[in-house]
């Protein structure tokens, strides 16, 4: 990484990286920046590669958040290179995942929302035991969205083991999609009563999609940020 001949002041990093003076030393306290040199009265010195430094950081916390983006620009300068590099497979690993539930809770959604269940039967009911073989999760989970009246199957008493009726079933189904899609328990209870009545599946498409369009955002950044990154790991090796 070539270095301009004048030394920088934290203005001009501050300037040239598009954060305040007092983000710049807030990132160097917090070791996104490489050590900075200090002049004969204590001021500080900085350069190019600081400036680098910065504007990785902020791809990275755009892909991955500040909190993990801090820990992957402490282990630049501290770790192995070996150590970065998993950091940044494992961020890719983690959004290819999101994108892969994202796209089986789209179709799932999909193909949810156009069943009837009017001519169910009564023989259709599940156990808690056969539901969560057949959802792949398990039976805890189905009793913790019982509690949080999510999914509630009939039974006269505490005593009585649960048994899924069709619909308690399709509830069931509609949860667990909409989890791996990252909906929240009380963003959940507010929205099923509309999904039984099928009033809301735009809705869901909609913040399904807004999801995707989050995914790929964090995606290009995490690859902007690598791009950025390449010629640090130069500069460190140095």
């Amino acid at each position: 990484m070539e270095g301009r001949k004048s030394p920088l002041g934290t203005a001009d990093v501050a300037r040239e990286s598009r954060y305040s003076v007092q983000q710049i030393r807030n990132l160097e306290r917090d070791g996104v920046l490489p050590d900075v040199r200090r002049g004969p009265t204590g001021y500080r010195i900085y350069s190019d590669v600081h400036v680098h430094a910065a504007r990785a950081y902020r791809e990275l916390a755009a892909g991955v958040g500040p909190v993990e983006a801090k820990v992957v620009m402490r282990t630049l300068y501290t770790l192995p290179k070996k150590d970065l590099l998993e950091l940044l497979d494992a961020a890719h690993a983690r959004l290819h995942a999101e994108r892969q539930d994202l796209a089986r809770a789209q179709q799932a959604v999909a193909a949810i929302a156009a069943e009837t269940i009017d001519d169910s039967r009564s023989s259709d009911a599940m156990s808690i035991s056969e539901l969560a073989d057949a959802l792949g999760i398990r039976p805890s989970t189905l009793r913790h969205w019982d509690a949080e009246g999510l999914v509630v199957p009939r039974r006269t008493s505490t005593a009585e083991a649960r048994m899924y009726a069709p619909s308690d079933v399709r509830d069931a189904r509609i949860v667990h999609q909409l989890r791996l899609a990252g909906y929240g328990i009380e963003s959940l209870r507010a929205l099923l009563p509309d999904l039984r009545s099928t009033r809301r599946w735009t809705d869901v498409g909609e913040a399904l999609a807004a999801r995707d369009v989050s995914i790929t955002n964090r995606s290009y950044a995490l690859l902007r940020a690598a791009a950025a990154l390449a010629p640090l790991l130069d500069y460190v090796d140095t």
